[in-house]
C-alpha cells in the first residue's frame, strides 16, 4: 500500500470529534420499552420484580395506555442495562430531554479522563494501543500504533496520524485498499470486527450511523462471504490472533479491549482501549527494535 491511500483516506475531514446529535429510533416509548425488554429476554413479570414497578403498569406502558415519568424511564433503563446513548433515546421517545451528556475529550470536565487515557496508552509502549469509540473511530493512538499504521500504509515517518474520530479502524482494516492486504487472517478478524458494529446497529435501529457503517463494511469485496463461512480449522484460542505481514516482516499479535467502568457520560461510556500484544518473541523484538531505532517509545501526536 502506498502513501497515496493515506493521503486520500487518512487526511483530516473535520476539526474535532463533535458529539453526534440525538436520533429518534422509536416513534414512542412503548415500542422502545418492548424492544429492550425483548432484547434482554425479560418477561414483564421479571422486569416488574427487578424494577419494583407493577406488572400491570409495565403492561400499560408497553401498550401506550400509560406514560412514564422521567425517573421511571431511567429506572427501567438501568434494570434493562440499556446503553447510555439509548437511554437518551428512550427519554426522547417519552417526551423528555436527554439525561446523559455527550462531550469531546477536550472538554475541561473530562480532563482527568483524558489524562488517564494518555497514561494507559503510554504504559502499553513499545506495543500499539488505540482508544476508539463505539463505531471504532480512532480517538487516540499511542506512538507505536501511529508508527505501525505509517509503516503499513507507506506514510512518511513524521506525517501526523489524524485523530479525534477522523479514522475508522474497522473501515481501515477491512477495506481491500486499506490494511486488509497486510492481514493474512483478515477473514477471521472481520468476523470479530463486524460483531461489534452489528451490536451497535441492532441497538440503534435502521437508518442510524451504525447501520450505515455496517452496510458499507459488508459491501466490501469478500466480506459477506467471509462472515457467512465458518472456519472449521480455526484453533480454539482464548483470544483473537491478528497477523500482519509486509515484505519480509511478519508480526503475530493478539488484542484485548478494555472499557472505563460505569461512567455517566455518553462519550466516556462508549470509549474502548484496544491494546495489541506480541504473540511470540520475534514480534516482541521487532517492536522493541522499532522503538529503539526511532529514539522514542511514545510520541507527541
Amino acid at each position: 500500500m502506498t502513501s497515496a491511500y493515506a493521503s486520500q483516506r487518512l487526511a483530516p475531514q473535520r476539526t474535532g470529534h463533535a458529539p453526534a446529535t440525538h436520533e429518534r429510533y422509536f416513534t414512542d416509548f412503548a415500542s422502545a420499552l418492548r424492544y429492550w425488554r425483548d432484547k434482554r429476554g425479560f418477561t414483564q413479570l421479571r422486569l416488574s420484580t427487578e424494577s419494583g414497578i407493577s406488572q400491570r403498569h409495565i403492561s400499560f406502558l408497553e401498550s401506550g395506555r400509560s406514560q412514564p415519568s422521567k425517573e421511571m424511564v431511567l429506572k427501567l433503563g438501568i434494570v434493562l442495562d440499556v446503553p447510555l446513548r439509548q437511554r437518551n433515546v428512550m427519554l426522547l421517545a417519552a417526551g423528555f430531554a436527554p439525561a446523559y451528556q455527550e462531550r469531546n475529550l477536550s472538554d475541561p470536565e473530562l480532563h482527568s479522563v483524558k489524562q488517564a487515557l494518555d497514561f494507559m496508552l503510554q504504559q502499553q509502549a513499545p506495543y500499539p494501543a488505540l482508544v476508539v469509540d463505539r463505531l471504532w473511530n480512532m480517538v487516540m493512538p499511542n506512538g507505536p500504533a501511529a508508527t505501525m499504521i505509517r509503516w503499513l500504509l507507506g506514510m512518511p515517518e513524521q506525517q501526523p496520524i489524524p485523530r479525534e474520530g477522523q479514522i475508522n479502524v474497522a473501515r481501515l482494516m477491512l477495506d481491500p485498499a486499506g490494511l486488509r492486504p497486510y492481514i493474512p487472517n483478515w477473514k477471521e478478524v472481520c468476523g470479530d470486527m463486524l460483531h461489534w458494529i452489528q451490536r451497535e446497529a441492532m441497538s440503534d435501529g435502521p437508518g442510524s450511523e451504525a447501520t450505515r457503517l455496517l452496510e458499507e463494511l459488508t459491501a466490501f469485496d469478500g466480506i459477506a462471504t467471509a462472515t457467512r463461512t465458518p472456519n472449521l480449522d480455526a484453533r480454539a484460542l482464548p483470544f483473537l490472533p491478528v497477523t500482519l505481514k509486509k515484505g519480509n516482516v511478519s508480526l503475530n499479535l493478539f488484542t484485548t479491549i478494555a472499557t472505563l467502568g460505569t461512567p455517566h457520560d455518553v462519550t466516556v461510556h462508549e470509549l474502548r482501549i484496544e491494546s495489541f500484544f506480541p504473540a511470540d518473541a520475534a514480534t516482541a523484538e521487532w517492536f522493541k527494535a522499532v522503538a529503539a531505532a526511532s529514539g522514542r517509545i511514545s510520541e507527541n501526536m
